[in-house]
This record gives structure tokens, C-alpha cells and sequence, in this order.
């Protein structure tokens, strides 16, 4: 297991970078985890608007979203999702979102 500094408090993450505690996330570690895990420096209004997504559907229906629904909801093509998150929506965009690896996610 590794962990992820930020603000002066040690985020713990598991063998494959996703938050051990969903309840630890806050923007400050999204951020943190987009250049960690994805090499993104900045954050956009446009990842802002995905994570943003992602995170209130798990919190609502405790699962991640369909991709599908991510594209329809935000009005954003599949191919724009993956240049803003190269390892896809829902291993990079979950991931910085604070949610468990979604369950059929290699």
C-alpha cells in the first residue's frame, strides 16, 4: 500500500493508486491524485464537470456511472473524455474522483 501527501496529511491509497477512504477526498487530493496518477497538472472546468458527475451518481447509487451516461449527462464525446483522462473513465476519472476501482475495470 503507498500514500499520497497532501496538505501535510497522509492519504493512503491502494496497490493500484485508488483511495483506501473515500472519505479522505477532498479537491486538494483530486488534484493531487491527477498528477500523481494521470500526469494532469491542471484541472479544467471540463474534468471538474466529469469528476463532478462521477462522484455524485456513486454517492447517490453508491456505482460508478456507465460510460454511456457520462457522455450523455455531460455532453462530452467519448474521445474527449479520454483526452482529458488517458487511462479512461473509469480508471482515471474514478480514481481521482475518490471512488473504489468500479467493479469490470482492468
Amino acid at each position: 500500500m503507498s500514500h499520497l501527501d497532501v496538505r501535510g496529511k497522509k492519504i493512503e491509497l491502494n496497490e493500484e493508486g485508488f483511495l483506501t477512504d473515500s472519505k479522505q477526498w477532498d479537491k486538494q487530493v483530486a488534484e493531487a491524485l491527477a498528477q500523481a496518477a494521470e500526469g494532469i497538472d491542471n484541472l479544467t472546468p471540463e474534468h471538474w464537470m466529469i469528476i463532478e458527475f462521477i462522484r455524485n451518481h456513486y454517492l447517490e447509487t453508491n456505482m460508478a456511472p456507465m460510460v454511456r451516461s457520462i457522455c450523455k449527462t455531460t455532453g462530452l464525446p467519448l474521445r474527449r473524455i479520454y483526452e482529458l483522462f488517458p487511462s479512461g473513465p473509469a480508471k482515471g476519472a474514478c480514481k481521482i474522483a475518490g471512488l473504489p476501482k468500479p467493479d469490470g475495470c482492468v
